[in-house]
């Protein structure tokens, strides 16, 4: 049994960490120059990857409530550094869609200060991640 629990949480904690290379490189790779094409592309490359961490966060409540029938037991500075990472989530997407949205009509320094923003996101959310992990 425990076994498979900790194939569970590995599993879900690969795709997690695919989700970060994805928020943290894609928006990283994109304060560079190139071309409106490709920033797009890396721009649907981070959403999904801002997905994938809410996702995959969830996944890992969801696999120790299946092997202990409770949610973990988080509190003080770690559910302080949930609370950020999934607040990261939720405006590293709404930038992605807003991006997508209105990419074509805005100016550079208005798309550059977008991947400003998702990168520090990014940043930020790795940086909870530790202090999640380690007050857990």
């Amino acid at each position: 049994m425990i076994v498979m629990e900790n194939l569970n949480y590995a599993v879900v904690q690969v795709v997690h960490n695919f989700g970060a290379v994805a928020v943290m490189g894609g928006a990283a790779f994109a304060l560079y120059p190139g071309t409106t094409a490709l920033h797009r592309k890396l721009a649907w490359l981070v959403g999904f990857g801002w997905i994938t961490q809410a996702m995959s966060g969830m996944s890992f409540a969801a696999v120790s409530y299946h092997y202990y029938d409770k949610l973990p037991d988080i509190h003080g500075i770690a559910m302080a550094a949930l609370l950020i990472k999934m607040l990261c989530a939720v405006s590293g997407v709404s930038i992605v869609i807003i991006y997508l949205r209105y990419s074509t009509t805005l100016t550079i320094e208005r798309r550059h200060f977008a991947w400003q923003l998702l990168a520090m996101l990014g940043l930020t959310a790795l940086t909870a991640a530790a202090f999640l992990r380690w007050f857990s």
